[in-house]
This record gives structure tokens, C-alpha cells and sequence, in this order.
């Protein structure tokens, strides 16, 4: 009778030892998707990408957005990318790390954006996410919002919430007693 136990042990040692000796091990499914997602990635000039643990350490990095039209034209945005294990059928977790008055980003940096939530399907990659990112700073959703008061002075006075954004981008502002610091690109 085959010991199947004694097997998996004896993959699961020879990996440690492989990764040890600096011999790659065998790659996740989600490990070799995102090397597929990042060589196909082609981003516009006003997007850049960083890997803060490395080139070869694909499953965190970020991104940052420099919108040149729109409301939040000259502003600077970041974005953190965890890419889990599951990856493509789990959706990546994405925070904003740039505090920003945004109908559909909350102050906590959580991100309002379907296809991070409940329309995420295995065939989306990181480039759509990116792109559905660039898209929520050219044309914010009052409709589905995270910041309810950006959401509401959005729809009830446009000019007013462009000023605030503007202002909170070149030179820090208070709005609703929350502090927004410069985010200038």
C-alpha cells in the first residue's frame, strides 16, 4: 500500500531543502499568474509600479497614479497590492495609502471599485484593476459610495467639491475636520 502522507512529506522536504540551497521552489498557481499579469502590463506614463521587497517578489507591490485630467488632475496616488495565494480566482486586496477626499475611497484607504468586491472573475487581471483605479479618479461614483459626505457634496454642489479636492491635492487641507495632507505629483 502507498503511504501518500509519507510522500507529501518527503515533496514538502525536499522543497524547504531546494529553498535552502537557493533553488526555486515549484511556484503557485497565483505565483505564476501575476508573472503572467506583469508581463503583459503595459502602463500609461502617468502610472508607475514599485516593488518594495524586490523585482522577483511579485505579489506586493505598488502603484501610483498621477491623473493629468479630471478633478484630481496634479495629485499623487498610491496604491498597495496584496496578491493572494488564490490569485486569479481570489481578487487582489488593493489599499489606498495616500489619504484623499474621494467619494468612493473611505479615510481608511478601503477602495469602492467592483471589480475588487463581487464582479471579480478569474479573467480580470492586475492591469484591469489598475485601469478600474485610474478610471474612479477621471469619473467618481457618487452611487455606490465609502465617503458618503464626498459622495453627497459630489452630487449637491460639483464646483464646491472640485475646490476642496484641488486644494487638499496642492496644498493640504481640513474638510470635515479630517485633515488631507498634499499630494502633489
Amino acid at each position: 500500500m502507498l503511504k501518500l502522507f509519507s510522500v507529501k512529506d518527503k515533496q514538502k522536504q525536499q522543497q524547504e531543502a531546494n529553498a535552502g540551497a537557493g533553488k526555486p521552489g515549484k511556484l503557485s498557481a497565483g505565483e505564476l499568474r501575476i508573472q503572467k499579469d506583469m508581463a503583459e502590463l503595459n502602463l500609461p506614463s502617468n502610472i508607475t509600479i514599485s516593488f518594495p521587497d524586490g523585482k522577483d517578489k511579485l505579489m506586493h507591490f505598488f502603484i501610483t497614479i498621477r491623473p493629468d485630467e479630471g478633478i484630481y488632475r496634479g495629485g499623487k496616488f498610491n496604491f498597495e497590492f496584496n496578491i493572494p495565494t488564490g490569485y486569479p480566482h481570489d481578487a487582489p486586496k488593493v489599499l489606498c495609502t495616500t489619504k484623499v477626499y474621494h467619494p468612493n475611497i473611505d479615510l481608511e484607504g478601503k477602495i469602492c471599485l467592483n471589480i475588487l468586491r463581487e464582479d471579480w472573475k478569474p479573467v480580470l487581471s492586475i492591469s484591469s484593476v489598475i485601469y478600474g483605479l485610474q478610471f474612479l479618479f477621471l469619473d467618481p461614483n457618487p452611487d455606490d459610495p465609502l465617503n458618503k459626505e464626498a459622495a453627497q457634496l459630489f452630487v449637491d454642489n460639483p464646483r464646491q467639491f472640485e475646490q476642496y479636492v484641488q486644494r487638499a491635492i496642492h496644498y493640504g487641507t481640513y474638510i470635515n475636520n479630517v485633515h488631507f495632507p498634499s499630494c502633489t505629483a
